[in-house]
């Protein structure tokens, strides 16, 4: 699991790793009223202060491809010399071709992943050893293993009708290890084929059969511009989010794109945001994320750079358990780096050990009668009552 290569260099230049966007709101003036119905969505939505990742609204599309309508991804196979595919390329394929179907559900239709596959090894011209993804690979060397892997390519396929690319080494280049996305710098030349520029690529490393096909739609994620949510630092890396949001723990028991992060994508439309942007009180029926239409999020801003957000969760399927239903409230700063915590889930349950088989969200979901208050920022969060899909709340902020 990784951010952007192009992040390694933002790191050494005193910023933090990954991928994303900017955009300008003002706080609005605290005034006392009783509630907010005048309010707009726009009220609620936080500017970008990082200058390369965060969790500002909106995002600089020069730089990271528009997260709407459908991607056309080539996935190539790529070999070594010291490093050489045995069998074909279809149990690669399989482990990573779900993510389509996952991203189309997860955006209520609006982003789909059209994957094809070049059914064929490609071999590279330099031993997987090479490359540097033992050292942690620098923007430049990913930069070059992405040229290599395309220009071998070039012979079979015509670069110019994708959107990004997959490149997916052999099973036994073990020194491939890990899976950066590469972000492209406008400023270059780059990596061209046909007659067109290949800005987003992710190239995949071993983990990719520890994690599964969502670790495609987490790096994926990297090119429509959201930050890492597990921590650079530490030895709790899933310390912010648990298993909540995929950017975090992608093996946790319920990951998906936090309702925030769908409303920064045009997923979930202004009209689906309750905003309470200054002092003031009221209530809300939230829609479970996992179903379309409804209000989706309700968010209180609490700052220039900062909200709390409160969405109901209602797993479905394989993921479906007592830790990953409820009301998740979590604080977004999108003054704060990617692996740094720019969003932090708030714990529910905070005195309870979590249900077996769902210890990565042990910090758990609040519940009918439960509040959540914050005395620095005065915002109290009450869940009235719940019902299979929808949870009522009070939100106040004094």
């Amino acid at each position: 699991m990784s951010g952007s290569v192009k992040s390694l260099r933002a790191l050494a230049a005193g910023a933090a790793a990954t991928a994303f966007l900017s955009l300008t709101a003002v706080a609005p003036t605290a005034t006392a009223a009783p509630a907010h119905s005048a309010a707009t969505a726009t009220d609620c939505a936080l500017p970008g202060r990082t200058g390369w990742t965060d969790e500002g609204h909106a995002t600089d599309y020069t730089r990271f491809q528009r997260p709407l309508g459908t991607k056309h991804v080539l996935m190539l196979f790529v070999d070594f010399p010291d490093a050489q595919a045995s069998g074909s390329t279809s149990a690669s394929y399989r482990e990573l071709a779900p993510a389509g179907d996952w991203m189309e559900r997860d955006s209520y239709g609006r982003t789909s992943l059209d994957i094809t596959p070049l059914t064929r090894w490609i071999r590279m011209p330099q031993e997987s050893t090479s490359y540097g993804f033992q050292r942690g690979i620098t923007f430049e060397q990913h930069e070059a293993y992405v040229r290599q892997a395309v220009a071998a390519a070039d012979p079979y396929v015509d670069f110019s009708r994708y959107d990004m690319v997959y490149i997916v080494p052999a099973k036994s280049a073990s020194a491939i290890s890990f899976s950066p996305t590469y972000l492209y710098d406008p400023t270059t030349a780059g990596v061209t084929a046909d007659g067109s520029r290949v800005k987003w690529a992710v190239t995949f490393g071993q983990d990719m059969w520890h994690w599964g096909f969502k670790v495609a739609d987490h790096e994926t994620s990297h090119t429509f511009g959201l930050p890492d949510l597990y921590a650079f630092t530490g030895t709790d890396y899933h310390r912010f989010v648990r298993g909540w949001d995929l950017m975090g723990n992608i093996a946790g028991a319920a990951p998906q794109h936090l309702g925030w992060e769908r409303w920064k994508f045009g997923w979930i439309d202004d009209s689906q945001v309750a905003c309470l942007p200054s002092t003031g009180s009221r209530t809300v029926l939230l829609k479970a994320v996992e179903s379309p239409g409804g209000t989706k999020i309700a968010v209180i801003r609490t700052g220039e750079t900062t909200a709390y957000v409160a969405e109901s969760r209602r797993a479905v399927g394989a993921d479906s358990n007592a830790c990953s239903t409820g009301v998740l409230i979590y604080k977004v700063d999108s003054s704060t780096q990617t692996g740094y915590g720019p969003v932090q889930v708030m714990n529910g349950n905070p005195d309870t050990t979590p249900p077996s088989g769902c210890q990565s969200l042990d910090m758990a979901a609040f519940h009918t009668g439960q509040s959540f208050t914050d005395p620095g920022t005065g915002v109290r969060i009450d869940v009235d009552d719940s019902s299979p899909l929808h949870d009522r709340i009070t939100l106040t902020k004094q």
